[in-house]
Parts: C-alpha cells; structure tokens; sequence
C-alpha cells in the first residue's frame, strides 16, 4: 500500500537565493509506527524531520491494521510469519509458544537446560538466520523495486535490528546501484545479547561481513559501538547517531506528579538481564530500617509480564510496594512516565554494556523526570546522565542506597524531586538527531 504526501514536489529552503529540491531516500525498517517498540521510534523521529534539511523520506515497513499518523509517505507489504510456519510444520499450535509445547521451561536468565531444548534452540536459530522476520524480504524486495524503477531513490539506509532489513537493502544496491546506509539501533553478531550458538554465530558473522561489504556507510549509536564496526570494516565509513526523543511527545504542561514517592519502569527486562533484584533489597532494607516508609513508596512495571518477576517481588517481601501492570501504548506510557517522582532505568551487569544506549533513556531525557540507573557499568549511560544532569547512575548496593536516599528525602521535605536537566539535552531532540543525519546522507548521496 503507498499513503502519499504532498512531500514530493517539496522545495527546501537552504538559506541561498532560490530553493533546492529535495532528495530522496528509502527507509527500509520493519518497526515504525503505530508499532509501538522502542525500535520504531528512530526512524519515525528521522522521518519526521528530515524534510526540514532537504530529504525526504519513504518508509519501506510491513503492513499493519493501522496507518502512522505521520505524514511520511509509506509503503506496507506483506510479510509471511516464519516462526508460525514452523509450528505448522511441526503440527504446533500457533496460540502458544514452542516452550510451552514441548515444555522446555522459560528461565531467567536464558539458560536451555537439556539435550531437547538445545536442539530446538539450534535448530529455531537455524531456520530462521539472520532473524525470525526473514519472511518479510521477498515481499520488501518486490515493493521496493516497483518504488525505484518508478522514480528516482538518492540514498538507501536500512535500520536494524531485524538484520533482514540490511538484506533488503544490499540486494537493492546490487540491483539499482543506489548509495545504502547501513543503521545499527543495535551492532548484529557483535550485539551484546546476541546468544546464539557458537556454529551458528560462524555462518552469520560470514553473512554478516559479505552483506555489509556493499554498504557506503555504516552507522550506529554510540561512539564505542562504532570503534567496534570500525574494526570489523576496515575501510568502511562508520559515523555515530544517538538515538533521540521526540519534543512533541511532551506536552508543554506536564502531568500532576504522584503523591506517593514513585519510581516507574516502562520497557522490558530481557529475561533478567536487566534485573531489577539489587532494587528490590536495597528497598526492603531502607523499610526495615525504617528510613523509608513503605506507604509512601511505589515502585511501577508497565511491560509485558515476565513470570519470574512476581516470584522475585515476592521473595523480597515487596508486594505491597511494586505493582506490575501490563504493557501500555506508548502515549500512555509517556504520561506514566511525566508524572512519577522517579524514573527506574535499568541496564545488564556486563562489560559489553558500556557503549550501550538503551533507547528507554531517551525517551526518559524528553520526560524530563529524574532517572535512578541501576546495573551496568560505567560507559555512556553514565556520561549521557552527568552531561546532562538528568538523574544518578549507580554502581553497587552502596551507591543505589545513597540516591535512593536522597530523591526519597527530597520527597519528603518537599512533596517532589525536582527535574534538574539542562539545556545539554536539546542535542537529542530528534530534530537535532535529524540534522546529525542529514549530513550523512548528502555525504553518501553524492558517491
């Protein structure tokens, strides 16, 4: 389906006498709105204004029950679930999932416990290499081809993950020799969760390197991010974008705060790799030790239920404190986020970690709510939160316990806690992030 805009004939204002045309380029990204995922938020805030630095963009995304409300002109395609053809193969329902049909347990912390459930980890992971949305890219490579030899495409940019996206996009560039862009949210075999197995890692990295051969440009979130695609694409033009928020997520005037000291998570944990059990003691304690009052204290989940989570609340003897509540859309999210005292950012106990955004705590920036981070190591989390001022990174059960206490003393003297950013977080607005951008693209346009 193609839902145009007037954007075509658009004319872009550079500053010298007369007006440029605008330039074009191919999206190709299976997450964007009205998906909700974190992963849609970067190449919806790209598209949306990059038309104000002389591109404009097309969307090459999935088809789904709801059109963006984005005037970005789009095209949706069909796409063929493979995980469920592979249930059907096996003459698996497709109402549940394959660990609850062959009873492979869900844990915590991704451990496959048993020759059965190894094997069919293995053999998922080899079905569907790179990802489990590869039976979007026949359907994305025949749109797309009607789209560019019907007009004029300046530049392609993929944005992953799913790595099928960068699929799309290098057959594209072999087919029309158009100039491609590859975008990393997340790196692909070198991501810090990737947890395949080590036969199957082999074949992807070979397929990982023959398919970014093709690309122009290469760019990622982070500056550690992109020293490690440096030294795996040796040669290759590797540049660094931050994800961003969007100002006009926040309206002007922000929700009534809570009554209650009330620290909020929104997103998901990973299995519990993103733990939050440090927390969970840390406020157990400060209760016992009757440095905090557990009627004043609420500790918020909005996300997709883990099974684990209940049992570890409960452990901790937290149930009247933490609520978990299901997942929200994300303009109600938003909302839960601009009225908690707190917002809870938590990142995973590994060294790889370091060089990872999460795209949650640019979305808490736009919220302009302090953020407690719990887990992870010094890295860009951290310098991103000094720079900005916008909440306290800890390290450590001593640490957390120190700012846990003082955001709840400030809660108590003064019926909040107060929002200290600066002005330093007007360079990830999205409108910022989109100029970053465009200028990568007329580098690569003119190849």
């Amino acid at each position: 389906m193609f839902t145009k805009t007037e954007r075509s004939d658009y004319s872009v204002d550079d500053g010298s006498i007369g007006s440029t045309k605008m330039k074009k380029v191919l999206i190709v990204s299976y997450f964007f709105p009205p998906d909700t995922s974190i992963g849609a938020q970067r190449p919806y805030g790209l598209s949306k204004y990059l038309p104000e630095f002389g591109w404009e963009p097309i969307i090459l995304t999935v088809r789904r029950k709801m059109e963006s409300s984005n005037g970005t002109r789009i095209i949706e395609t069909d796409y063929e679930d493979v995980i469920k053809l592979l249930k059907s193969k096996l003459g698996l329902s497709n109402k549940s999932s394959l660990h609850e049909q062959l009873n492979i347990p869900i844990t915590k912390d991704f451990n496959y416990p048993g020759f059965k459930s190894k094997f069919i980890k293995f053999c998922r992971e080899i079905y569907t290499l790179p990802d489990d949305k590869k039976g979007w890219y026949k359907y994305a490579i025949n749109s797309a081809s009607a789209l560019i030899e019907s007009e004029k495409i300046d530049v392609i940019m993929s944005t992953s993950c799913p790595e099928t996206c960068h699929l799309i996009a290098s057959k594209l560039k072999q087919r029309y020799n158009i100039p491609w862009i590859a975008d990393f949210r997340d790196l692909w075999t070198q991501n810090h969760y990737y947890g395949k197995y080590q036969a199957v890692k082999y074949i992807e990295r070979k397929m990982e390197s023959k398919i970014l051969s093709g690309a122009d440009a290469l760019v990622t979130v982070s500056e550690p991010l992109a020293d490690i695609l440096r030294s795996s694409n040796r040669n290759k033009k590797v540049k660094c974008v931050t994800n961003g928020y969007d100002e006009n997520d926040f309206p002007k005037q922000s929700p009534e705060l809570t009554k209650k000291f009330t620290i909020t998570y929104t997103g998901t944990l990973y299995s519990g790799r993103r733990d939050p059990a440090l927390l969970f003691k840390v406020i157990r304690d400060l209760i016992t030790e009757k440095k905090m009052e557990q009627q004043h204290i609420e500790l918020r989940f909005f996300m997709e239920s883990d099974p684990w989570l209940s049992k570890e609340v409960s452990k901790y003897g937290l149930d009247g404190v933490v609520t978990i509540h299901g997942f929200l859309p994300r303009k109600e999210a938003l909302k839960k986020q601009q009225e908690s005292q707190v917002l809870l950012l938590l990142l995973w106990n590994n060294p790889k970690e370091t060089g990872v955004y999460t795209g949650k705590v640019f979305e808490y920036l736009g919220s302009r709510r302090p953020i407690i981070s719990v887990g992870g190591t010094k890295g860009v989390v951290k310098s991103l939160l000094d720079s900005t001022e916008s909440g306290k990174f800890t390290v450590g059960e001593q640490t957390l316990r120190e700012a846990l206490l003082q955001y709840y003393q400030e809660f108590r003297e003064t019926g909040e806690v107060k929002n200290r950013s600066n002005l330093n977080i007007q360079q990830y607005s999205y409108k910022s992030i989109a100029q970053k951008y465009a200028g990568i693209l007329n580098e690569v346009s003119t190849i």
